[in-house]
């Protein structure tokens, strides 16, 4: 299978370095050097994107933000900046990973593979019902009474983690380790904000989530 990965970046040269590379790795490869038209090829369903933060325009946090109400393929972060701040606004944005310019395209490559390994491993995944809250693995679709909901990956993520593992409890850092990998660089006080929001979307639907909280340990799946 040749995966098609989405390469965002206003750098003409860091654009052809990536392109080149990735087709010598076998990798289909579309490009966008600005937030628009970031937003009109991730229509196309990549299955990874790589993106830039500094651009003109729109930047790749807000970038993020958009294409997240569409895509949930797994998006890696790749600029120059580096602080803290700007790391956990990427994860909170949606990002899955987050790489500082200059990097080294052997690691670049190894974080790839271990993201596309795991989104087909989630994929091989088949569905389960709890009550009225119905999860469909293979395609990361979740129904209420037969209707879809939308969850960003992140959440998706989350949910699969506790939907699959019902009754046990998980830190909120050992969710972020799960979910984030162990690359992860951001600050898993975001789970708090993910949690709140998969609680807002089945509470719009007219449903309770099956998220608990056990105060001063973490939360579990009780459906």
């Amino acid at each position: 299978m040749s995966y098609r990965i989405l390469v965002v970046d206003d750098e003409k040269k860091v654009i052809t370095m990536l392109q080149n590379f990735l087709q010598r790795e076998g990798y289909q490869v579309s490009c966008a050097l600005d937030g628009t038209a970031a937003i009109q090829k991730s229509r196309q369903q990549p299955d990874l994107i790589l993106l830039d933060i500094n651009m003109p325009q729109m930047d790749g946090i807000e970038v993020c933000k958009s294409i997240r109400e569409f895509v949930s393929c797994p998006i890696i972060f790749l600029t120059a900046r580096d602080s803290d701040e700007d790391k956990v606004e990427s994860f909170s944005a949606g990002g899955d990973d987050y790489i500082v310019k200059p990097f080294s395209l052997t690691e670049l490559g190894a974080r790839i593979k271990a993201h596309l390994r795991r989104e087909r491993r989630n994929k091989d995944i088949q569905r389960k019902i709890f009550g009225d809250i119905t999860i469909d693995y293979s395609s990361r679709e979740i129904f209420v009474r037969g209707e879809a909901l939308f969850f960003n990956k992140k959440d998706f993520d989350i949910i699969q983690l506790l939907s699959l593992n019902r009754g046990q409890v998980f830190e909120r850092a050992k969710i972020y380790d799960r979910v984030w990998g162990i690359d992860g660089e951001g600050d898993d006080t975001v789970i708090m904000e993910h949690i709140r929001r998969i609680r807002l979307t089945f509470a719009k639907a007219g449903i309770e989530s099956c998220i608990e909280t056990i105060w001063g340990v973490g939360y579990k799946w009780v459906g």
